[in-house]
């Protein structure tokens, strides 16, 4: 039972240490994004994606070590969690403090890495509307206004004054 708490506590700790540098990535990512280096950005996304690809891999391993102790434990066909662990090493009080700082390290890092998330979202959504914005206004200095020129049945005929702005001609 020692070594599955060991093995555990092993993917606990590279789980967080992955998430730390997650979190070292969006905060550059974070800067790229108000400073507007794209080619930077990108590189750093194709980083976070290989970061979350590993992230994944170690939540299978910590899933297949949780089953492994739900067996030695008596628990066969149930999904254990960490707390419950925790919970069911209340006479191995040294293992159970121990994986009940990973843990709480584990959620810390991974409760700030949701929140840079949260906050480069919300960074990129305004980037996009000033992008949005900018094309717009980019669109309409090549546009004239419309004449308010009708026709026999009182609709607009759309006529759009030249280029040049008003005529002064008449």
């Amino acid at each position: 039972m020692a070594s599955l708490v060991e093995d555990l506590l092993n993917i606990l700790e590279t789980e967080k240490t992955t998430y730390d540098q997650l979190y070292d990535l969006a905060e550059s990512e974070r800067q790229y994004i108000i400073d507007r280096k794209l080619q930077e950005l990108e590189t750093t996304v194709a980083k976070e994606q290989g970061l979350g690809s590993e992230l994944k891999n170690l939540e299978n391993l910590r899933l297949r070590a949780l089953r492994s102790m739900a067996i030695v434990l008596g628990k066969d066909g149930q999904d254990l969690t960490v707390s419950q662990i925790i919970d069911l090493l209340g006479n191995q009080p040294e293992e159970q403090s121990k994986l009940r700082s990973a843990k709480d390290a584990l959620v810390q890092s991974a409760t700030r890495m949701q929140m840079m998330n949260q906050q480069n979202q919300v960074l990129l959504s305004q980037a996009m509307e000033l992008v949005d914005f900018d094309l717009t206004l980019f669109r309409s200095l090549h546009q004239a206004p419309e004449t308010a020129n009708y026709n026999r049945s009182a609709y607009s005929t759309g006529d759009i004054l030249p280029s040049g702005g008003f005529d002064a001609k008449q």
